[in-house]
């Protein structure tokens, strides 16, 4: 929260809610409390499963965050302008594939941004192997290297935080579709009160979202101090929705300055609140840039052009 303030609330997660408690210091991602209806897999996708028929949701689920609602479908010029967004696929107990989340093809053809919450909880306990999720992107799936997991949390942490919530894969294969370019420099953007035109781009949609995947201008509001890592989180005001985490925010220019981690009060349509009420992003930059820029370098895999 900001400095020097607390605040309580519940942090909706990837697929989940979450318990949460801003400190002065880093904000800490919570406890799988409660799972809403799975995000339906997708029927544009040529090798997901046919989605199963759900019972009508009433308005706590499918309401957006904010009473207003700017979300529309990405079109192929969007994927274009927006290269590397994909979507994780894990498999249920079950072993149906379910959509997860968001996640990004950037720097080469074999690795992959997402969040770390995507296989860890807040004590930084498994939550699911590596090994039951995919990559899918330009409507081809893709297995992770089991053992490449690389999460953003230090080697002595005890918690995952917004700032922290971030993790690297490799692909067994190389993709063969277009890629995010690794940033040249972290955002140049000052800690504190800000209002900076951002687009949200979330190719994996929202469970209250009627698209597979979603687009939507907005606003980051605020910057606070830089915590885990040296990065900092993005407070903004971005619609978001269960299963949209991971989706980038990109500035004017195009380029990819934060990514989604988790928004508070999910489905409440309640109005934009800097302290109580938003969402939060951690920006590319910090421990984070580092990795990116030392998996390129590190990377022999074939170049796909």
């Amino acid at each position: 929260m900001a400095q020097g303030q607390r605040a309580r609330g519940v942090l909706a997660v990837c697929g989940f809610l979450a318990l949460f408690a801003g400190p002065s210091g880093g904000t800490a991602i919570g406890d799988d409390a409660t799972h809403p209806p799975a995000h339906p897999p997708s029927e544009a996708t040529a090798e997901a499963v046919a989605p199963v028929r759900e019972p009508a949701r009433d308005i706590t689920e499918t309401a957006a965050l904010y009473p207003h609602d700017g979300r529309r479908d990405l079109t192929g010029s969007d994927r274009a302008r927006y290269p590397g967004a994909g979507v994780l696929w894990c498999r249920r107990s079950d072993g149906v594939p379910q959509k997860a989340a968001a996640a990004w093809l950037i720097g080469t053809p074999s690795l992959v941004l997402l969040n770390a919450h995507n296989f860890r909880n807040r004590q930084l306990e498994t939550t699911r192997p590596v090994g039951d999720c995919y990559f899918q992107i330009g409507g081809r799936n893709y297995d992770f290297v089991v053992g490449s997991l690389h999460l953003g949390v230090a080697a002595d942490a005890t918690r995952l935080h917004i700032t922290d919530d971030w993790a690297l894969l490799r692909l067994v294969r190389p993709a063969d579709a277009p890629r995010q370019p690794v940033p040249e420099a972290a955002p140049d953007l000052s800690t504190g009160d800000l209002s900076l035109p951002v687009t949200l781009v979330a190719p994996g949609g929202h469970q209250n979202y009627r698209g597979d995947s979603s687009l939507e201008a907005c606003t980051i509001r605020r910057i606070d101090p830089p915590t885990e890592g040296g990065i900092r989180r993005a407070r903004h005001d971005c619609n978001d929705g269960y299963g949209g985490s991971g989706s980038g925010l990109f500035d004017e220019a195009g380029r990819l300055v934060a990514m989604q981690s988790a928004s508070l009060s999910m489905n409440s349509r309640h109005s934009f609140d800097i302290e109580f009420h938003y969402g939060s992003a951690l920006l590319i930059e910090g421990e984070l840039l580092d990795a990116l820029r030392r998996a390129q370098r590190e990377d022999t895999t074939p170049q796909v052009p």
